[in-house]
């Protein structure tokens, strides 16, 4: 694996709050409920232009996969700016006052169900739902304000039944012996976002449908998922199948997520896509995550402290990307004066994932946050996945409740019009390590601290700038004793890595390296590039930490 410095690659853009309409949707997330049948489905409603939806059939993947292909080949028509003056108007309070009625939640199969978000606010766009029974046609769902408690401000209001919806979540009985006792773990609402969570985790960071020009070169492009068919599973189903059409000026896709919760929540995704126009920078399998400051502070090279009683606060606190012959730790940084992108070269890519290693709730004091609760998620590409790069996309934020981070697979072959990109790969929610979904025979890396290096290494006179990383391994591979002939192998980009120390810390079982950076005068522009991984007998055992200071 190779790294290519974005260190001069800028983006003048003014931050985008990604987090900003998704916010919203965790406020009105019950968690729990008890949903009973309904039939949501006694009349047809007109669908969007666009879709052609089978009359006698269900609808299938390869169905999807027609109807996106048919939208490439013509010109991208917006939705139309149709929502009611009462709903456009309404205040952040007033669209959380929304709330689904629990007893009008369709069951599906024996231990799912459905639950439907209302437009308004933020949330303007239509998005077209249907059911889709085993055998026939797929059933719209129509809109009805007696599904919904519309709150004070609504009081009273009744709008049309083709008013349609905002976005769906699932929910599932994790315990199979109280199949009427259901928790959400799924989410779609705005643009091409989804969240989803295994049974013990709090929703954390959001995966995307595409990325379109996250970084630029011009300004970001946010695709819509214009339809969603939700197909029934059979009573004994342990997963949910959802198809998906995708549409923005550039681009047009189909998906299928098949879909099963559990301690780790497992989801297959299978994408055609089919561009309108060249996208110079698109971005498959997009992670975007929250990070404003974690063990080593910020994280980026004079950024201003955070004055906050918790000592971190992020969804995620690193980037991994693995290939067959390595795996690469990179912890997330905030502060820095523009946005930033570093891009990590794979060819082919193993995995990667936005992770949150640290899970102790003392590391973060937040009781209602709870971001030791909050889930990674990791990308398993199964096909479509060649040459290219993993990009780390990194925005400067003081605001916690700002979506700052993306990652994203981009592929080295231009994307041009009317080309065609099919791919499958996996998403797993990732908990405490080691987890079964990212097994590997290297120890990991669990944390990063800095400070400066006068603390334990004084020198006459004073060198503030010296800087002292103390990075912490756990894991396979580690010896259990304290005699267990390691040594460290370090590199810097620019200025020095001296004087490395290799220690187990018999606390946790892990081995902890101190080591000391010197940064050349004067500083380079852009970040330095610090790397450092425990070797043993001449081959690595642990993690290759990346770090930009």
């Amino acid at each position: 694996m190779t790294r290519d410095d974005g260190g001069d690659e800028r983006s003048g853009r003014e931050p985008l709050s990604r987090r900003q309409t998704l916010r919203t949707a965790l406020g009105l997330t019950a968690g729990i409920i008890m949903p009973s049948a309904v039939d949501l489905n006694t009349a047809r409603t007109m669908a969007a232009d666009t879709l052609d939806p089978p009359r006698d059939a269900p609808m299938t993947f390869e169905g999807v996969v027609a109807q996106a292909r048919r939208l490439a080949a013509s010109p991208y028509r917006p939705a139309p700016d149709d929502l009611p003056a009462p709903l456009a108007g309404l205040s952040y309070d007033g669209y959380r006052a929304i709330t689904f009625r629990p007893d009008a939640a369709p069951r599906l199969g024996g231990s799912f169900s459905l639950q439907l978000f209302h437009r308004g606010f933020l949330q303007k766009k239509r998005v077209a739902l249907f059911l889709q029974p085993p055998d026939g046609p797929p059933q719209p769902i129509l809109y009805q304000s007696g599904l919904f408690d519309l709150g004070s401000d609504l009081a009273g209001q009744d709008f049309s039944r083709d008013l349609g919806f905002a976005g769906f979540r699932l929910h599932h009985a994790f315990d199979d012996r109280k199949p009427a006792h259901q928790e959400e773990f799924l989410v779609f609402l705005g643009a091409s976002y989804f969240r989803l969570r295994g049974k013990t985790q709090e929703y954390g960071l959001s995966a995307r449908g595409a990325a379109i020009q996250t970084g630029g070169p011009g300004a970001e492009e946010f695709p819509d998922f214009t339809a969603f068919w939700i197909c029934e599973p059979k009573a004994e189903a342990r997963a949910v199948t959802i198809l998906a059409l995708l549409d923005s000026p550039s681009l047009a896709g189909a998906y299928r997520f098949v879909v099963e919760p559990g301690e780790t929540s497992r989801m297959v995704v299978t994408a055609s896509l089919h561009p309108r126009a060249a996208i110079p920078r698109l971005g498959l399998a997009p992670l975007t995550s929250m990070f404003l400051h974690g063990a080593n502070g910020p994280g980026a090279r004079g950024a201003a402290p955070f004055d906050d009683f918790r000592p971190q606060v992020h969804d995620s606190d690193g980037l991994v990307v693995a290939t067959k012959d390595d795996r690469l730790w990179r912890p997330l940084s905030n502060g820095r004066r523009d946005p930033q992108i570093s891009a990590f070269r794979v060819d082919p890519l193993d995995g990667f994932g936005l992770l949150q290693r640290e899970r102790s709730f003392a590391a973060y004091l937040d009781v209602q946050a709870r971001h030791e609760a909050r889930p990674g998620l990791w990308v398993t590409p199964q096909a479509g996945f060649g040459a290219g790069a993993v990009q780390l996309f990194e925005i400067p934020s003081r605001e916690e409740y700002m979506d700052n981070i993306v990652a994203a697979f981009v592929p080295a072959a231009p994307v041009t019009a009317g080309s065609a990109l099919d791919l499958a790969y996996t998403l797993a929610t990732i908990g405490a390590e080691p987890d079964t979904a990212v097994l590997s025979a290297l120890a990991r890396v669990v944390s990063t601290h800095v400070g400066s290096a006068e603390r334990l290494r004084p020198t006459t006179p004073p060198s503030p700038e010296r800087r002292l990383y103390v990075i912490d391994f756990e894991g396979p591979g580690l010896p259990t004793g304290p005699d267990g002939d390691i040594a460290a192998e370090v590199s810097a980009s620019a200025g020095a890595m001296v004087d490395p120390v290799v220690e187990r810390v018999p606390q946790t079982g892990g081995w902890r390296l101190y080591v000391e950076w010197r940064p050349p005068t004067p500083l380079p522009p852009g970040d330095v590039i610090l790397r450092a991984r425990l070797m043993r007998g001449g081959r690595p055992i642990s993690e290759t930490w990346d770090n930009a200071a």
